[in-house]
């Protein structure tokens, strides 16, 4: 179950009262009556149900972060996973140069279910998902699978692609050689005893939690 998103939701009160009218905490409280009656039945259902929010700026915060989610804390404590997702650099586009992707920088704020306050990278395409060629690109240079020299992509001493972008393009093409090297990433990964770990850095920590 896929709620989008919590800043939407918009208490009874709320409708049916005035535009000026003033319902300072209703939205929080009502989000913590709800997290106390739904976690007893998303446990026994063994359902997965995910919260999407938007961000907002706390008022009058001179030092630290001032950002904040909507529908007060009560998410924040009952979550079991919560990640922060930013676009990230420059949007991506066909040949044509029509807009077909965002770039995109994820956080794990808070994890109960593995080690939290980890990041990762990848392309986001619009009506595909997160892009696996686009993945195997960049852990292909990261693993010496895929030579990178200037903006030239290179796979077994042969030019493959100038530009990302193109590189992307050239595995969806060639899904052989895009399956080639996940075996090779893959060994390499294995070899080298797991994933790269990012280190922690200031900030990465969430204190509402």
């Amino acid at each position: 179950i896929v709620i989008d998103s919590v800043a939407a939701l918009v208490p009874k009160a709320e409708i049916e009262g005035e535009m000026g009218d003033s319902k300072m905490g209703l939205q929080a409280r009502l989000m913590s009556q709800a997290m106390r009656k739904l976690t007893a039945t998303i446990g026994k259902t063994g359902c997965c149900c995910i919260f999407i929010n938007q961000l907002r700026e706390k008022i009058g915060v001179m030092f630290g972060n001032p950002e904040t989610t909507t529908g007060g804390n009560a998410l924040k404590f009952y979550a079991s996973v919560r990640l922060d997702i930013r676009k990230s650099g420059a949007a991506i586009k066909d040949k044509e140069g029509n807009l077909i992707g965002n770039h995109v920088k994820v956080k794990v704020v808070k994890n109960k279910l593995a080690p939290p306050f980890r990041t990762a990278e990848f392309d986001i395409i619009f009506g595909e998902g997160i892009s696996k060629s686009g993945e195997i690109v960049d852990l292909g240079v990261e693993y010496n699978v895929v030579e990178k020299s200037g903006a030239w992509y290179s796979y077994n001493g042969a030019k493959i692609a100038q530009g990302r972008e193109a590189a992307r393009q050239f595995l969806l093409d060639n899904p052989e050689v895009a399956d080639e090297m996940e075996v090779k990433i893959k060994a390499q990964i294995a070899a080298s005893g797991g994933p790269k770990k990012v280190p922690i850095k200031d900030g990465d920590m969430d204190s509402d939690e």
